[in-house]
């Protein structure tokens, strides 16, 4: 529990000491992320092994002469799939849905080559704003395995690859015969063998195809294509990567023919890391196929793809939902496309195989370029990030407290494209804030203090060395960590005047902290999310006392539910937490005013335990512009010690009991920037709060 006997003075301010206590617990993970993966492997031979070469030649003739086969002269089919816009983080795991396109196509072919598409079916929904408008080839299926040049977004992104299988690719092209195996499909007698051909190309300073293509081992026809690009075939230098895989299924046990087919491609600004990027993912299927119909030859006439009337559109019976519930959650990259992944570093071992600037500049977030807060006044900073390889990417970022006349520091080693999760960090004077709950973003904190009016933080400082690593085990990210930092108090660097405007700063308890931590969220079933994080750490104080050990376990529900038929947007959350031991006074639980009880007092209860219910509506007024929102929240934080010291010293309540609040207010500009007033029951008063949405308060 909380001790009564640790001070929350802080002692005179001393300079960052590196402890060897934790150190030894972050070695492991540092080789991990400095040795490549396959280091010490063995290259696997067997490159253009004549079977090899040999099996690439037959599929080469049989695609060539599938058009003139007689028992095949045409087909339609219906084609059905989504396609997402999505912003990523790579270091967190997450994703977030920006916009949702469901499509329904009528696909045509006929002997020898002649396709059509047409869409007959089309919805979408932007949940965040985006002017996005996609190539066509990324709202259409392919049909052709790509023909002999692989050509993609208009040859915007991808202008002219040579297929692995076209005429010539031998001279492109290393091809290595890697593994058979036998498929069977439900209610067919029989299996197919098909071989796997692994390709890579000869200069990888070229455009060029990097995956695998399976090959039925009887007629030689392509099954499937699994696939990526060397950085030379991207045509956009926006673009990070491009993943497709292309599967075909046995039609009367003699044609394969398309049936699902998925796309992913990933873009980052080309001279900026700012910790983020953008991803379309395409996924269809192709079922209902009618072999041999009687086209007519109208409808090979003009474009290649056409689109019905906008009524005909929206009034198609779509049997899934726009945005699926397993979309809105998980997110990550499906199993297939990190198998392609890690395929395509594998074939092209010690070459660089991002699209991407090996040296950008570097942002953590818009409100580190420029920052105020009354423990460090103005701060400036400015960073560069640089991938030297495929197993290896640095960021630094560095700045000055004017305030405090002291630098601000990170230096991060993460694993690039080999393990982009796993990382080390190294911090000087890193900015921290009490409590779990940020009221606003940064940038909104920032523009609030310098004008007088307020600071929504508790600075304190950390200097020190984190190892980390996000996974997803069974769809949940997850991320640990190792950490061993000196934590250091912040004191107030204004003038005098502008100090009585301001809430004076906390003291935090000084000394060294070895913490490890792990994350996870889960999703349950019902559109219901579970967050859980837990801690254990062992504190030592910078001047007197022993050490000390606690642990801090904090849990988050979430539940979000769209009203059918109406624009209604309902969500509830309910927090959690237990801190026990000795608790250093940094990891206690702070409520009250902005981002928790709206209309009391700011930060005024304290508690080794608390609990906080939140239930928020929004109803759209003027989609996507304006939205109305109405909200209630009730919690409480407690303290299990009696006069505890840090009740005096921070001038909070450990023993407030369950206090709530009400209120309504707008949400602007697909609901980011959000103005609530809100008046805290029994004993509250009215507030008025300007913040901006949870999810990019980390990038503000």
């Amino acid at each position: 529990m909380v001790s009564p006997k640790r001070s929350a003075k802080p002692p005179a301010r001393s300079a960052a000491r590196f402890s060897p206590a934790g150190c030894p617990l972050l070695l492991p993970l540092l080789v991990s992320l400095l040795v490549p993966a396959n280091a010490g492997a063995q290259e696997p031979e067997g490159w253009n092994d004549p079977n090899a070469l040999e099996l690439v030649v037959r599929a080469r003739k049989v695609r060539q002469n599938a058009a003139s086969d007689p028992d095949l002269h045409s087909y339609r089919a219906i084609a059905t799939g989504h396609v997402f816009f999505l912003v990523d983080r790579p270091l967190s795991g997450k994703r977030t849905l920006v916009k949702a396109d469901q499509l329904a196509l009528e696909i045509y072919w006929r002997a020898p080559r002649a396709t059509r598409q047409r869409i007959v079916g089309m919805r979408d929904q932007k949940v965040l704003p985006t002017n996005i408008r996609y190539h066509l080839d990324h709202l259409t299926v392919v049909q052709d395995d790509f023909g002999d040049r692989i050509r993609l977004g208009d040859g915007d992104e991808v202008a002219a690859v040579v297929h692995p299988v076209a005429p010539g690719s031998e001279e492109i092209y290393d091809f290595r015969l890697r593994d058979s195996l036998t498929i069977s499909f439900p209610g067919r007698s029989g299996e197919v063998r098909v071989y796997e051909i692994q390709v890579r190309p000869r200069n990888s300073e070229l455009p060029g195809f990097v995956g695998s293509v399976f090959i039925d081992q009887t007629a030689a026809t392509i099954v499937r294509m699994t696939f990526t690009f060397t950085p030379a075939s991207y045509v956009d230098r926006q673009l990070d990567y491009i993943r497709i895989s292309l599967d075909n299924s046995l039609w009367r046990n003699k044609w394969w023919l398309p049936y699902r087919q998925e796309l992913e491609i990933r873009r980052e600004l080309p001279r900026l890391d700012f910790l983020m990027g953008s991803v379309i993912r395409g996924r269809f299927e192709i079922n209902d196929y009618v072999l041999n119909p009687d086209l007519a030859n109208e409808l090979f006439g003009g474009t290649r793809v056409t689109v019905v009337s906008e009524a005909q559109r929206e009034s198609y019976p779509f049997t899934e939902p726009l945005i699926p519930e397993a979309d809105t959650r998980e997110l990550a990259p499906t199993p297939t496309l990190e198998e392609i992944h890690a395929q395509g570093l594998s074939l092209m071992k010690g070459h660089y195989m991002s699209g991407l600037s090996r040296l950008r500049l570097h942002l953590r977030s818009a409100s580190e370029v420029f920052r105020w807060n009354r423990a460090e006044g103005i701060t400036a900073a400015l960073g560069f990030s640089v991938r030297p390889s495929n197993s290896l990417a640095m960021r630094a970022h560095g700045g000055w407290s004017f305030g405090r006349g002291e630098p601000t520091l990170m230096l991060t080693l993460i694993g690039s494209q080999v393990r982009p999760s796993t990382g080390i960090a190294l911090t000087w004077n890193e900015l921290r804030d009490l409590g779990l709950f940020s009221a606003t973003s940064g940038a909104i904190n920032t523009l609030a203090g310098l004008t007088g009016t307020y600071d929504w933080t508790d600075p304190w400082f950390s200097s020190g060395i984190e190892a980390f690593r996000v996974f997803t085990p069974a769809g949940a990210p997850t991320r640990v960590a190792l950490r061993w930092e000196r934590q250091e108090a912040g004191v107030m660097t204004v003038g005098q005047a502008d100090a009585n405007r301001f809430r004076p700063v906390h003291p935090v308890d000084q000394g060294d902290l070895t913490l490890a931590e792990a994350h996870t969220e889960v999703a349950l079933p019902g559109n219901v999310s579970l967050a859980i994080t837990g801690r254990l750490g062992r504190f030592e104080p910078a001047v007197e006392g022993e050490a000390t050990r606690d642990a801090v376990l904090v849990g988050a529900l979430a539940w979000e539910r769209n009203t059918p038929g109406t624009p209604t947007r309902l969500t509830a959350r309910l927090d959690g937490g237990v801190a026990v031991g000795e608790v250093i006074s940094q990891h206690l639980f702070l409520l009250g005013g902005g981002g928790t009880l709206l209309g009391h007092p700011f930060r005024s209860q304290v508690g080794d335990r608390f609990w906080l219910a939140r239930l928020e509506t929004v109803w759209p007024l003027l989609p996507p512009w304006i939205s109305l929102r109405t909200f209630a929240a009730a919690g409480a934080a407690t303290l299990t010690e009696d006069a505890n010291p840090i009740e005096l010293a921070w001038g909070v309540n450990g023993d407030a009991g369950v206090r709530a609040s009400a209120g309504m207010g707008v949400a602007l500009g697909w609901d980011v920037l959000q103005l609530d007033l809100g008046r805290g029951v029994a004993g509250g008063k009215w507030e008025l709060v300007v913040s901006v949405d949870r999810r990019f308060r980390g990038w503000l």
